[in-house]
């Protein structure tokens, strides 16, 4: 076989609209895979917006949709092809779950987080109408604690006016130039309107 063959990468479109399978659900940090690929994070308060966005990325419903805040309780780790994994994070930020719960899942995210060396980013899900809340602020720190590298998308970004929006991504971009962690400009994008996918298209492709 030649080194041109061998050179040849896979294009956005054969690795987004290829192999893509659950592979398990992870509620304690002993159920985790190897790391031996790259692994992309999603995460964001309940109902921002986390499952759609995931299955607008994939060209295909991977991840449940839910109107119910709260339904994603586990790290879901689904297998894209040969090029990375891609990791469904559970929902934070939802009042009506017990204390012990709560503690739970934020046991599972923080020690996910610190645990996985190749782990090459967390797209941070902020919804565009309501801008940052004082659970993402948290996550915020949390991210920036792990050391692990984190891009804003701001989610859901066709529902407001567009004034609107441009002052909500200000106001983001002004607040994260104190997180160490985060890359320093927000990404408005839309699941609906299939806005902002390329984007991430791209910056996926370039981790992995």
């Amino acid at each position: 076989m030649s080194d041109d063959v061998l050179n040849i990468q896979p294009t956005i479109r054969q690795i987004f609209s290829g192999p893509c399978d659950f592979r398990l659900g992870v509620v304690n940090l002993e159920q985790l895979p190897s790391s031996h690929m790259p692994e992309i994070a999603f995460a964001g308060r309940s109902n921002v917006g986390k499952s759609s966005l995931i299955n607008a990325i994939m060209g295909r419903k991977i991840a449940n949709v839910s109107h119910t805040p709260g339904r994603t309780q586990q790290l879901n780790f689904f297998e894209v092809g040969p090029h990375f994994w891609l990791v469904d994070m559970p929902g934070y930020g939802y009042a009506k779950v017990s204390k012990t719960l709560k503690k739970s899942w934020d046991s599972l995210i923080k020690n996910y987080l610190v645990g996985r060396p190749n782990l090459r980013v967390v797209f941070l899900l902020i919804d565009s109408r309501h801008g940052l809340k004082d659970s993402d602020l948290e996550m915020m720190k949390m991210l920036d604690k792990s050391a692990v590298a984190y891009r804003i998308i701001l989610t859901k970004s066709d529902e407001p006016k567009a004034s609107d929006l441009k002052s909500v991504k200000e106001q983001v971009e002004l607040a994260i130039k104190k997180n160490p962690a985060a890359f320093p400009s927000a990404l408005p994008v839309s699941s609906w309107e299939k806005k902002g996918l390329d984007d991430i298209h791209e910056i996926i492709m370039g981790l992995i």
